[in-house]
Parts: structure tokens; C-alpha cells; sequence
């Protein structure tokens, strides 16, 4: 049974940072596509970034302010988020098994999500 735990929200003030954590069980990420998808209330799903086997992206709203990695070794991964901004206010969630970063831009093409964590960022 594949479960992904996120951690690491919370509240912060604008132009702080936060560090957000999935952690994988019976699923391997190593080799597979993943992502951080975000939902504002009243919006859409965004999703924020996304990496696979050839690396890592984040969307032009956040460029420059977010960056996503894994630790394969930990099975985990992560999305540092610098100079937040209250736009930024949303669930994150963590998601796996996208078919490859061209198609991780899309919310829907994600097989397995986690409960999310809440990111607040106040002016």
C-alpha cells in the first residue's frame, strides 16, 4: 500500500521560508516522477513543482523562490520555499506516479496523493 506523509507547514510571515517534507512508504521514488501540487481556497489545483529521473522544475509563479529535490536514500521528497509570499497560502500536497514531468504539469496525471499540509503566509 503506497503512502506519502508531508510535514513541515505551518505559519510564517511573508518573506519567510519553509521546508516541506513527503515521506514515501511502499512506493520507491527513485525512479519515478513526482510533485507538490497546491490548492488556494476558491482556486484551481496549481501544481508547483515537479521532478523526475531528469531532474527537477518549479512553475514561473515561484521560480527563483521554491526548489524541489529527493533524498533516495530517505525515500523522501522535499520543497524548499524561500521568500514566501501571501499568495502562497495553501494545502500542499504531495503527489507520485506522474508519467514524466511534461505530464506532472498536470494535477490529474498523479496516481498517488498524500493529506497535504497546510502553508499559511501572513503580510
Amino acid at each position: 500500500q503506497v503512502q506519502l506523509v508531508e510535514s513541515g507547514g505551518g505559519s510564517v510571515q511573508a518573506g519567510g521560508s519553509l521546508r516541506l517534507s513527503c515521506t514515501a512508504s511502499g512506493y520507491s521514488i527513485r525512479s519515478y516522477c513526482m510533485g507538490w501540487i497546491r490548492r488556494a481556497p476558491d482556486k484551481e489545483r496549481e501544481v508547483v513543482a515537479v521532478i523526475d529521473s531528469d531532474g527537477g522544475n518549479v512553475t514561473d509563479s515561484v521560480k527563483g523562490r521554491f526548489t524541489i529535490s529527493k533524498d533516495n536514500a530517505k525515500n523522501t521528497l522535499y520543497l524548499q520555499m524561500n521568500s514566501l509570499k501571501p499568495e502562497d497560502t495553501a494545502m500542499y500536497y504531495c503527489a507520485a506516479d506522474c508519467p514524466d514531468a511534461e505530464y506532472g504539469k498536470y494535477w490529474a496525471s498523479y496516481n498517488y496523493w498524500g493529506q497535504g499540509t497546510q502553508v499559511t503566509v501572513s503580510a
